[in-house]
Order: C-alpha cells, then structure tokens, then sequence
C-alpha cells in the first residue's frame, strides 16, 4: 500500500471514531434501511451500452490531493444537472461525488445537494475501511459505493459488499493490477473499475486497463478509470470493446461540464 493510503486510511478511521461518537452505528444503520428506493446504478450504464453509447460515471470533484482545487465556482446540483442534460443527446448514466473532505475538499451534502437535483444514479467516492461508513453512505443518499481493493484485505472487502448489498446498493470495487482483480472477482459484484494510476509512482496509462480486461469474466462490467482526457483515448477504449468510463478531472474545470463530457464522448 502507497503512503498516502496509509495515510488516508489512518484519517478515515479516526473520522469514523469522532462520527459514532457523535452519532452511534445503530441509529445510522436505522437510517440506512429506511431508506429504501435506490437507484439503479448498474442498471443505468448497462442502458447506455444497450443503446450504443458510452457509458459514463461523471465525477463531482471540488479537489484533488495533488492539483489543488479544480473549480472555484463548485455548485454540485448545476455540476450534476449540467452531466444529466449533456448535449441533449450524450450525456452521464451515473454520477461519482468526491465526499472526502480532507484531501478532496468533499462534503457528504455535495452528494446529497447533486442527488437531489436530477435523477441520476449516484456512487459515494471516498475511502471504504468500515460497515459504518456504508450504512452512512445509504443515509446520506448514495445508491453504490466504490471499494479499493488497495485499501482492504479480502475479509473486509466481503464484509463491506455484504452490507451494501442488504440495503439494494451497488458497488464498484476498483483494483489497480491483477493480482488485486484476482481478489476483486471473489466478490459478486458485477462492477469491476481498473484504475491507470499506477499507486506508487502517480503515472497513468490507458495500457493498465487494456492489458487486464482479457482476465475480466464476461458477465462482469468493466469501468476502466483515469487518463480519459481526449476523443482518441475514448476511441481507443471503445474499439477494446471497453464503453464504461468513470471520468472527473477532464470536466471540472469546463465551464459546463456536461458539453464537455458530450464533447468528448458523442458522435
């Protein structure tokens, strides 16, 4: 694991430490299950696909560790309006909203405010490392979750997929080399994402996912994640036969971030 997992990880678990004391497992798992009508994530890119298009996971992403804040003006319900419009034609099938606060600048009421303001399906990204932060995640809105097989041991993973699973959420297990897309295909989820950011030394390559998704089963849907900047790249990815793409960076900092994406993924 890179250093600054450990570090994330470390401040994750001291969050959720200050978060039960504040408010304890019982009355957030309580929350989570009243909450009953999610969206259906896997559902909306497997549309997409059906229907030839790209199926696109667009982030909501105020900041990154390493760039600094990537848009000022961050109003996650018009970022999240602006993906679901597209151009009328190529649009999101799924939001990603960034609710990490400490390296990310994120706020779990950025998902809760994008949610609201369109019917997109929306996937809570931050650093998974316990069953609270799940239920938390379904109380807070999200429909699925990404866990990071970098982050986690197997037992862990299987633990944090099981109870997502009781409260009708999806997720999205992101693995960054095979030995980690071995561990990733023991759970059932069918949402398999191949990160191209090489942990260790930042350096992102498109060839990552491409030289892995031989060993992705069929029944699986691949999201391949990082590096999708340029048409070339989509089409690239597409004549792989890969059409699912989490994508964030490239539109944040467009003044309308759903013309960006229609932009970059349309005819």
């Amino acid at each position: 694991m890179s250093d600054i997992l450990n570090q994330i990880i470390a401040v994750k678990r001291e969050e959720i430490a200050a978060a039960q004391r504040k408010r304890p497992l019982a009355a957030v798992r309580a929350d989570a299950e009243s909450r009953v009508l999610t969206r259906d994530f896997e559902g909306a890119l497997r549309a997409k696909i059906a229907g030839g298009q790209a199926a696109v996971i667009a982030e909501v992403k105020k900041a990154s560790p390493s760039k600094g804040v990537l848009r000022a003006d961050f109003i996650p319900a018009d970022i999240a309006q602006s993906y679901a419009e597209g151009d009328g034609v190529t649009s999101a099938a799924c939001l990603s909203v960034l609710t990490d606060r400490q390296f990310f600048q994120g706020e779990p009421d950025f998902l809760k405010q994008a949610r609201a303001s369109c019917d997109l399906p929306v996937l809570r990204k931050d650093f998974m490392v316990d069953a609270y932060q799940v239920y938390e995640s379904r109380a807070m809105g999200a429909d699925c979750i990404l866990l990071i097989a970098a982050c986690l041991d197997d037992a862990g993973m299987a633990e944090l997929e099981a109870v997502a699973r009781s409260l009708d959420m999806a997720v999205l297990v992101e693995v960054h080399d095979a030995a980690e897309l071995q561990r990733a295909l023991r759970l059932k989820t069918p949402l398999v994402g191949i990160n191209n950011r090489n942990l260790r030394t930042f350096e992102v390559s498109l060839d990552t996912t491409l030289a892995m998704m031989k060993d992705v089963p069929a029944d699986r849907l691949l999201v391949t994640e990082s590096g999708i900047a340029t048409k070339a790249d989509v089409k690239k990815m597409r004549d792989a036969g890969i059409h699912a793409f989490l994508v964030g960076e490239a539109f944040m900092r467009a003044d309308d971030p759903g013309s960006a994406l229609a932009a970059l993924f349309g005819g």
